[in-house]
């Protein structure tokens, strides 16, 4: 059995998505407590409980201690079968990080999974944007043999949510490690800016407006979609998400998410001053995909190399435990302003 304390590292969410996953994986029994112990509603809050009964479903888990506020789960998996899931989260709660939960599970199924998760949010508060993930994690495992497509079929804020997305992902036995040794050149950058039923005050346009007039002055042209979506009549919201593309394949993003009171103008530097650190640092993944590739980069025979401007407490906790579950080896070292992570 994997016996997991939540409260160690950082003490988040990250080490209940990780643990369940490889627990999946591995089809090995896991016991978690202290789940969330260092955050300040510990326990499971509806994402995590979702997140946990997603990924029984996608396993045929037994799982005993999941309901709200619970800060101690026992979880035995079953076979990966795949098909056809179904996922409601009921809140405002992160879309993607019920995500990252469970993507990692639908690569080992015995056959393609198509996932729906409904009543979330998509862009909220501490956590990436939906479209972040779009354009910029999945992109990036493609690299390592993830094959997997996401519809947004509504956009979810806090505090109502009501987002809904589409999550197709192909069986992938043998993941291919990441080598992404070198920045290269850059090609271009990107972005898109999302706004839900906001058209008549131009939200969309002024957070693009003032991400491009940033970058601007900085030297640098981004090329920015503008999206004006009536996809929930129930939330309005925006957000907005940029990148990086190199010619040596690496993407760095940035992304910001739109609040009460926050005027668009906050909104669009906020994602730009994102991106111009990254961008200036010249890493080869910008500090949130750094964390979010571990698990990927564990399971993947061979060695994976990447590089980050920063060691976050993400980062630590999810190599720690990847390490932990797993038994491989990471090295970090620090090398001029950039941190090197390989995994041989």
């Amino acid at each position: 059995m994997l016996e997991v304390d939540g409260s160690e590292k950082s003490g988040s969410g990250t080490i209940l998505r990780i643990s369940v996953a490889f627990a999946a994986i591995l089809n090995e029994e896991l016991h978690i407590y202290n789940i969330r112990k260092r955050r300040s509603s510990p326990g499971l809050r509806p994402q995590h409980l979702e997140a946990v009964l997603t990924a029984a479903r996608l396993c045929r888990a037994e799982v005993k201690g999941a309901r709200l506020g619970s800060d101690e789960i026992w979880f035995k998996p079953g076979k990966v079968l795949g098909g056809d899931v179904e996922a409601e989260i009921g809140t405002a709660g992160s879309i993607p990080m019920l995500i990252l939960t469970v993507l990692p599970i639908c690569l080992y199924a015995e056959r393609g999974v198509s996932l729906r998760i409904s009543k979330g949010g998509t862009d909220v508060r501490n956590a990436p944007t939906i479209n972040y993930l779009r354009h910029i994690l999945l992109p990036t495992l493609r690299k390592m043999g993830v094959e997997a497509s996401l519809k947004v079929d509504a956009y979810g804020y806090y505090p109502v949510g009501m987002g809904e997305i589409h999550l197709q992902v192909d069986p992938c036995k043998r993941l291919r490690p990441l080598q992404l040794p070198e920045f290269g050149k850059i090609k271009k950058i990107r972005g898109l800016s999302v706004c839900t039923f906001l058209k008549e005050r131009r939200v969309a346009e002024r957070q693009a407006e003032a991400a491009r007039k940033y970058l601007k002055a900085r030297g640098i042209k981004a090329e920015i979609d503008v999206l004006y979506d009536t996809s929930n009549p129930l939330q309005k919201g925006s957000s907005l998400v940029l990148w990086a593309e190199a010619d040596s394949g690496v993407l760095l993003g940035g992304d910001a998410i739109g609040e009460l009171r926050k005027p668009s103008e906050v909104v669009g530097r906020e994602a730009a001053e994102n991106l111009f650190m990254e961008f200036n640092a010249r890493p080869t993944a910008d500090i949130h995909l750094a964390d979010m590739v571990v698990p990927y980069v564990g399971l993947a025979k061979g060695e994976s190399t990447y590089t980050v401007r920063d060691l976050t407490e993400h980062l630590d906790t999810n190599i720690w435990l990847t390490e932990k579950i797993l038994g491989t080896k990471f090295h970090v070292e620090k090398a001029d302003h950039l941190y090197r992570v390989e995994k041989s």
